[in-house]
């Protein structure tokens, strides 16, 4: 049975995180390619609630600019004080009550910093919830090590009596593994009335969400606890330990999720994807690569070794090696690497070729054209078929502005040179080693900038007297003296 639609999803995320030791609030701590607040927002997402609403305290500017920036639809609700769960319940529902939300539906609570939750555990726990016609639905783990945690308590027929925290259970309950995940599932006419009768009496003086269960069966409601499939996913992240461990966790469930489509991964271990990531059947992923962003990466693609890809797309059979691209394109059957550097705007066209130590910036590439070597492409657009010379540098700055070269179609630029932009070169041109390309070349002539070679003879014996290079040519030249003479003898 599916869960109907949620009244709403509260999501708790106004406490300070103090065991990060950090300047950001807790919950935008960023694990592959979201922040650990956006990935419970996901999961949430997947119920599709009428309302979803995030309550927010410590650091509240930056986590409601967060959510306007990546999330617009969320509502907040402010927490002036972290006065406990319970009281940051009651926060959400005045919110919602002002909004005019209609909570006689389900409300499902969940926390900002369980970012390995999956949506379709919040949908079992909605629809464990709704199938019994529960005042509230406990979502539960059964862990390897329950020490700490709040210990679901049920009598002998396997059914719920009630939560009991680590300080307070017998030894016998402590030896129970069912640990409540602080998640839950309420009718949210009971969640509304409930919440403004919990108590303050506790060593804390705070209000507790757990009070809840036990008060609305005292009240003679159903309550009940559901099991997840994973206990991994209710896991909370309070420092820089457990932010590392959720991630590798997360990774390498992208990964199998990747791996099960048809793509080869060959070391996951050394291997990083973010969500938003894309990739064909049938490409190989190599070691020690990271794919970020929204990368997206066609069929029959190779990547890696070492390669860094942000916001770039890859077309079909390329092959791209030791390479970092940011906001870049590169299409099908191209040849990338190793060590170059695509920045943003660098567009290469189909079959084209970037190789060793060439930087590409805000430039296009035509189709077939080779940049094969130890090169700088910026502002620039390069036709079909061209071929650049090693050691070439396109000069696009003049201290001032940003200027555009343009090499035609099928060109041949030499060894060595430099486009001082703005400057074209026409279709078919060719220009000479170690030219200087200050003005346009027409198509299909010749650019050459050097005169004729000089040889000064002399120069270095003069110049560099003692040196070893003075010595060498001293023996060249004593020894070319000595076969001539020979020569002339014989004759």
């Amino acid at each position: 049975m599916s869960a109907s639609r949620p009244a709403a999803v509260i999501v708790l995320a106004a406490g300070e995180g103090t065991r990060m030791k950090s300047r950001l609030p807790k919950v935008l701590h960023e694990i592959c390619g979201r922040s650990m607040l956006g990935h419970v927002l996901a999961a949430a997402e997947e119920l599709r609630p009428e309302r979803t609403v995030v309550v927010v305290g410590h650091g509240r500017d930056r986590v409601t600019q967060h959510l306007k920036d990546t999330t617009p639809g969320v509502s907040t609700a402010v927490q002036e004080q972290q006065k406990g769960t319970g009281h940051a319940v009651r926060m959400a529902v005045e919110e919602l009550r002002a909004q005019g939300v209609d909570l006689s539906g389900t409300v499902v609570l969940t926390y900002g910093d369980t970012p390995l939750l999956r949506g379709e555990t919040l949908s079992d726990l909605a629809s464990a919830h709704e199938a019994a016609g529960n005042a509230v639905t406990v979502l539960s783990a059964r862990v390897p090590d329950p020490a700490g945690y709040g210990r679901i308590v049920r009598d002998a027929s396997g059914a719920f009596v009630g939560i009991v925290e680590h300080a307070d259970a017998t030894e016998e309950q402590r030896a129970v593994d069912e640990i409540n995940s602080g998640m839950y599932a309420f009718d949210g006419a009971h969640l509304a009335d409930v919440v403004d009768r919990l108590s303050t009496d506790n060593a804390k003086g705070e209000e507790y969400i757990t009070d809840a269960a036990a008060i609305l069966r005292g009240d003679g409601h159903r309550v009940d606890a559901t099991v997840a499939r994973d206990w991994v996913e209710i896991q909370g992240v309070n420092d820089r330990v457990q932010l590392a461990e959720a991630r590798r966790l997360l990774n390498d469930r992208l990964l199998t999720g990747h791996m099960r489509e048809g793509v080869t991964v060959v070391d996951p271990a050394t291997t990083w994807v973010d969500t938003g990531v894309r990739i064909g059947r049938d490409t190989v992923i190599e070691p020690q690569t990271q794919l970020r962003g929204r990368t997206a990466i066609g069929e029959g693609a190779r990547v890696g070794p070492g390669a860094l890809l942000a916001d770039t797309t890859v077309g079909d059979d390329a092959v791209v090696r030791h390479l970092v691209a940011e906001e870049a394109e590169i299409g099908s059957g191209v040849s990338v690497g190793p060590y170059a550097y695509l920045r943003p705007g660098a567009a290469l066209d189909n079959g084209s070729k970037v190789g060793t130590f060439v930087e590409v910036k805000n430039s296009t590439i035509g189709k077939g054209s080779k940049v094969p070597h130890l090169t700088y492409v910026g502002d620039a657009d390069i036709g079909q078929g061209v071929n650049v010379g090693a050691s070439s540098v396109f000069v696009n700055y003049d201290g001032v502005t940003k200027n555009r070269t343009t090499i035609g179609d099928h060109a041949r630029t030499g060894s060595d040179n430099m486009f001082v932009a703005p400057v074209n070169v026409g279709d078919g041109a060719y220009t000479g080693a170690g030219t200087v390309v200050r003005e346009d070349v027409p198509p299909g002539a010749l650019a050459v900038s050097s005169g004729a070679q000089r040889n000064i003879e002399g120069w270095v014996s003069r110049k560099r007297p003692g040196s070893a290079a003075a010595e060498a040519a001293q023996r060249a030249l004593q020894g070319g003296d000595a076969d001539s003479a020979g020569k002339a003898d014989d004759q």
